[in-house]
């Protein structure tokens, strides 16, 4: 898995709220179990028209926007089913950071098993990072996760709060597999010891 240590980059608003996974990708592109290639249907309901054009008007779809690697979104996002394809598609745009007022537990968990930072802030602390990002692309954001800060274009701090181990996970890219592997010493000390005080197992 990627690290994430510090982040900077131009902030998509997407204040829309209860954005559910099946918003984020459709059940139709659920088929993959491969982690690339979903980024190209990520909000794809929403991004584009039936006829496959693109909706112009959409966030993501506008110029200033179209390389964001973070996303401003409304409360409760990422709610409804508990789909691992959504922050897969989420990271496979480009987006590394997600800020939000509040997330459904098992997608906030999810982003921190793919790479992908989620942020809770306080509402009025959402309500500036929002307005920095409808400046578009020159009002870039800065995320730093080792110091917990998020750091407007115009230079305002704000902290935030993370779990220490999801935060140790991300710093040194671990995913679950990754977390194992980190004792593995003490995993092959553990079988040899087995083998030798129960040979016949």
């Amino acid at each position: 898995m990627d690290k994430f240590e510090r982040l900077t980059g131009v902030a998509a608003p997407m204040p829309l709220i209860n954005i559910d996974t099946d918003m984020i990708i459709p059940k139709v592109h659920l088929k993959t179990i491969k982690r690339s290639g979903l980024g190209k249907n990520l909000f794809d309901e929403m991004r584009y028209h039936d006829h496959g054009g693109e909706k112009e008007d959409f966030v993501l779809n506008q110029p200033a926007y179209r390389q964001a690697e973070i996303l401003v979104a409304g409360d409760n996002f990422g709610c409804g089913s508990s789909r691992e394809h959504a922050p897969w598609a989420i990271k496979d745009f480009g987006i590394r950071c997600v800020i939000s007022t509040s997330f459904a537990d098992i997608f906030y968990n999810n982003c921190f098993k793919n790479g992908i930072l989620p942020i809770v802030v306080a509402e009025e602390h959402h309500d500036i990072i929002m307005e920095d990002a409808h400046k578009g692309e020159n009002a870039r954001i800065s995320v730093h996760l080792d110091v917990q800060e998020i750091i407007t274009s115009d230079g305002v701090i704000i902290e935030f709060e993370v779990d220490a181990h999801k935060k140790h996970c991300l710093l040194h890219g671990l995913d679950d597999i990754g977390q194992t592997m980190e004792k593995a010493h003490a995993i092959d000390a553990f079988e040899s010891k087995a083998a030798q005080e129960r040979p016949w197992v």
